[in-house]
């Protein structure tokens, strides 16, 4: 592909940034992270705030359909967008999910009802949304949850727990899988619902990160109740329709995913002395830099080998994996290379750390965006089984119903 902007894009390009100019100050620091502990309130508000002053102004979700709201731009035209809005402070974004993975979903598989119900609402930024996949008892195995759904009329019973919920306690709905046949294969079994996150039942703890922040939660569920016109797509077909929420997400978080914080530790090195001169001088450093550079310029096309795919109408496939398992251990690397040159300053908080500690809470944070959208080990496992070829891995549960799966300690 010519990754040169065509005269359409190039004018695009210059209405986005004359928006973003008049509404918006060019950004001068590190993207903040959100920790959890800033998840408040006002951080909210903020975010929200932003979000509508986008959809007023057709620049939210802007590849959605302009029926409800977007503004059915191209995938070159949101890549656009998103290079632009880089270069600009803008409050911390809690709508990723929604946007990113929730929306997406709802567009594919819901129907007509079902995307003018939520999607509007999702645009202008009135209503926030979580993913509930996640469970203690599957681990990396999605298909392995236990959360049950057993219809009643018309409607369904939900009983099972959650983990890993990212902003569950500030959101107003959530996606959510659940076991509704145990007799069949563990794949085949499984239902796709959406769910009001108020319901009666839905208990939400926050989990204290290593970071201090609160950003996961646990979900329960006590018999809550879910109207049928809630499920997204047929019974028994909640593993397909997870399928594309997941390669959403593996395409949403790894993105561009490494670029921007090689340019943030190139600005960081500026301004560290190394004898007296400034350590971007410090061949040495200038070598790191350089390794992560190339990695990082890797992440850029493979994201743009997407892209492309997108712009020919296909969905997003495993380039999405390869891009996230990289792109997050560059940004840990990088954070870690950065803290190492700041030396015992790195142990500091707040304004008196270099950087105000961007880097430490980047840090930090980065090992829950190394679990988020599939493990380590998952994503080299679709790698080498989808990319590369390579023979999947032994299942002991091939062929049985999901009841007959053995759990627990093997017997005697």
């Amino acid at each position: 592909m010519d990754f040169n902007d065509t005269p359409e894009e190039a004018a695009f390009r210059a209405e986005a940034r004359a928006w973003l100019e008049k509404n918006a100050r060019p950004r001068t620091s590190m993207t903040p992270t959100i920790s959890g502990e800033d998840l408040t309130a006002e951080i909210v508000k903020q975010s929200q705030a932003w979000q509508k002053k986008k959809a007023e102004s057709g620049w939210a979700c802007i590849t959605w359909p302009k029926e409800y709201g977007g503004r059915g731009a191209t995938p070159i035209q949101n890549a656009i967008w998103g290079q632009e809005q880089a270069n600009f402070e803008t409050p911390p974004d809690v709508f990723s999910i929604g946007i990113g993975m929730c929306g997406p979903t709802i567009l594919t598989h819901g129907t007509p009802e079902q995307k003018k119900r939520w999607i509007p609402k999702l645009i202008t930024g009135e209503e926030i949304w979580c993913q509930l996949f996640s469970e203690p008892s599957a681990g990396s195995d999605l298909a392995g949850l236990r959360t049950t759904a057993v219809k009643q009329g018309d409607e369904w019973v939900v009983n099972g727990q959650k983990i890993w919920t990212s902003g569950a306690q500030i959101c107003e709905w959530g996606i959510l899988v659940v076991r509704t046949d145990p007799a069949v294969a563990k794949h085949a079994g499984l239902t796709f619902f959406v769910v009001n996150m108020h319901s009666p039942g839905i208990e939400i703890r926050p989990i204290t990160q290593i970071n201090r922040g609160q950003g996961f939660n646990e979900v329960f569920f006590t018999d809550v109740r879910i109207p049928d016109d809630q499920r997204i797509s047929a019974v028994g077909n909640g593993w397909a329709v997870s399928i594309t929420t997941l390669m959403n997400e593996r395409m949403s978080i790894g993105s561009g995913m490494g670029v921007g914080a090689i340019e943030d530790l190139v600005g960081f090195m500026d301004g560290i002395e190394i004898d007296g001169r400034p350590a971007s001088e410090d061949r040495q450093v200038r070598e790191r830099i350089a390794e992560f550079v190339v990695k990082a310029r890797g992440l850029k096309y493979t994201s743009l080998r997407t892209l492309s795919a997108l712009s020919q109408g296909k969905t997003p496939g495993p380039e999405a994996s390869m891009s996230k398992l990289v792109g997050a251990v560059l940004q840990q690397h990088a954070a870690s290379f950065a803290m190492e040159m700041a030396g015992t300053s790195s142990a500091l908080r707040g304004e008196a750390a270099p950087a105000q500690a961007a880097w430490q809470e980047r840090y930090l944070s980065l090992p829950g965006l190394r679990i988020a959208g599939g493990t380590d080990e998952i994503l080299r496992n679709i790698i080498a089984e989808r990319v590369l070829g390579l023979p999947p891995d032994a299942r002991a549960d091939k062929g049985l119903a999901f009841k007959d799966v053995p759990t627990g300690p093997p017997k005697a």
